[in-house]
């Protein structure tokens, strides 16, 4: 049995779990879904990228888990990095979900595809925070119409501190022992950072024929890929 703590995305919560975690609690494991700070339910909590930082540790240790798998979708994978570094031999695996990965000294701005300075100027513009996408821009990601009417729904601005803070690594992500998982409809080829690492022994990589947001495109195999990933550790 493993010990699953999932991360969201930007602009999403706990909520976004919510198919996926009682797959895996059927399949033995423990899931633990968490809201990051500024987010969902804790909307209005000031939040940089140490805060999320400290906010997955904690959970760790608040909830005293072992065996754990961190599990980071899309920017979360950049606290979900750092994380894993800090939780010692209570970590079991790290599981990128089409995500973006930490490097030293940069943040999820200055590797913006649009160029950092795109980000940052729309983050200003909306007083600080990065505005969630509207129903259009979830086309072609293989979500039905409810679907996309639960993100947005549920989706509130994003601290735009977290996303131009920069990481902090204490040591090289391949030392860890980590899946990424690419979702081909976003892109049929990881980032060069991350083709980079899957190149290594400890890193494997894992397609789905969905778009970005897995966990409400496809939950079942999405808790899955998540399953076996420790399965095969």
């Amino acid at each position: 049995m493993a010990n699953f703590v999932l991360v969201a995305g930007a602009w999403l919560g706990a909520w976004a779990w919510d198919e996926v975690v009682p797959e895996l609690r059927a399949a033995g494991h423990g899931a633990h879904a968490l809201t990051l700070s500024g987010l969902g339910e804790r909307q209005g909590l000031p939040a940089g990228q140490q805060t999320h930082v400290r906010d997955i540790v904690d959970e760790v240790e608040r909830l005293d888990l072992r065996d754990v798998v961190l599990v980071g979708h899309s920017y979360s994978g950049i606290p979900v990095g750092q994380a894993a570094e800090r939780i010692g031999d209570r970590l079991a695996r790290v599981v990128f979900v089409d995500s973006s990965i930490p490097a030293q000294g940069e943040s999820f701005a200055s590797v913006w595809w649009q160029g950092s300075g795109v980000l940052e100027a729309a983050i200003e513009a909306n007083g600080g925070f990065w505005a969630p996408l509207t129903a259009e821009g979830f086309d072609g990601q293989g979500l039905t119409d409810e679907q996309v009417g639960r993100i947005v729904k549920g989706a509130v601005p994003h601290p735009g501190a977290t996303l131009t803070e920069p990481a902090a690594l204490e040591r090289p992500l391949d030392e860890l022992s980590a899946t990424y998982i690419k979702c081909l409809l976003d892109g049929p080829e990881p980032a060069d950072d991350v083709a980079a690492l899957l190149t290594g022994a400890r890193w494997e990589l894992v397609e789905m024929n969905t778009g970005h947001w897995p966990m409400l495109s496809e939950p079942r195999e999405l808790a899955r890929i998540l399953d076996r990933a420790v399965a095969e550790a």
